[in-house]
Formats: structure tokens, C-alpha cells, sequence
């Protein structure tokens, strides 16, 4: 089994958005000269998430009101207690609510590569959900092949 490990990184916007980001997956792929395998999509924070679904306007923002309906930013949570906490550095952010959303979602999505291209359904793209932004964010992604 071989193993291709690359990394993308996002600049994302304030608050709730979501990103498709399966043309620099594919991008990866076609880098690669692999033809047959499968890439894991990994986000690496605790307010992120990814899924597979539609990108599509009016559902993305059907998305975001589902979401902050889960968890209300105004909510009080023992999270945001920032006094109460311990070592925190100076700018942490009240942001309880954006983990309990990236919870809801995955924070990995694993997809099959065949003849070098996802085998992703019709409306099926990779999305990349930002709860807390704005940030600087990376996806780590591991193509695996034989």
C-alpha cells in the first residue's frame, strides 16, 4: 500500500460558511498519478466539520439555520465562563456553541478514487463547514492505493 499525505489550507470568513472544497481534492488526485484507491479528509479543529452533500445556495443556507437552531450562539454555556477556565490564551473566543455544532457533523469523510477521479454521486461535493471564523484552517488528506 502506498500512502500520498497532503495538507490544504483554507481562509474562511466570519461566522457560519461553508466551503466546497472538492476541486482541490480533485486537484490533489490529478497531482498524484493515482488511478484507483481512496483519499480521507480529515479536518483538524475543534469547530470545523465536513460532509458529503449537496452544494447548492438555498440549501446551504437551510444548512446555517438548522445549525445555529441546534446550538444558539446567545445560549449560555459553561464553556463560555471564560473567567472560570484555566490557561486560556488572551484572545479565546465565547464559542461553546461552534463546538456542539461541529459534534452534530463528521470530522472526517473517506471517498473512493476510480479511474483518478472521486466517485462522488450527481449532487454529491466534499463541504467544509467553518463554525468559527474567521480562521486559518487546514484539512489534512491521506490518499491510500495499492
Amino acid at each position: 500500500m502506498e500512502i500520498v499525505n497532503k495538507i490544504l489550507e483554507i481562509e474562511t470568513e466570519p461566522g457560519i460558511n461553508i466551503y466546497n472544497i472538492t476541486p482541490q481534492i480533485e486537484e490533489l488526485i490529478i497531482s498524484t498519478s493515482i488511478e484507483n484507491g481512496h483519499v480521507l479528509i480529515f479536518s483538524r479543529h475543534t469547530t470545523t466539520a465536513l460532509a458529503i452533500n449537496e452544494y447548492e445556495v438555498r440549501l446551504l443556507e437551510d444548512i446555517k439555520t438548522f445549525l445555529r437552531k441546534i446550538a444558539p450562539e446567545s445560549d449560555k454555556y459553561l464553556h463560555n465562563d471564560l473567567h472560570l477556565r484555566k490557561d486560556i490564551p488572551p484572545d479565546e473566543p465565547m464559542n461553546a456553541h461552534s463546538h456542539l455544532m461541529a459534534m452534530m457533523l463528521n470530522n472526517s469523510e473517506t471517498v473512493p478514487i476510480v479511474d483518478s477521479k472521486l466517485a462522488l454521486g450527481t449532487y454529491q461535493s466534499i463541504l467544509f463547514f467553518e463554525l468559527d471564523g474567521p480562521r486559518k484552517r487546514t484539512v489534512y488528506c491521506q490518499i491510500y492505493y495499492c
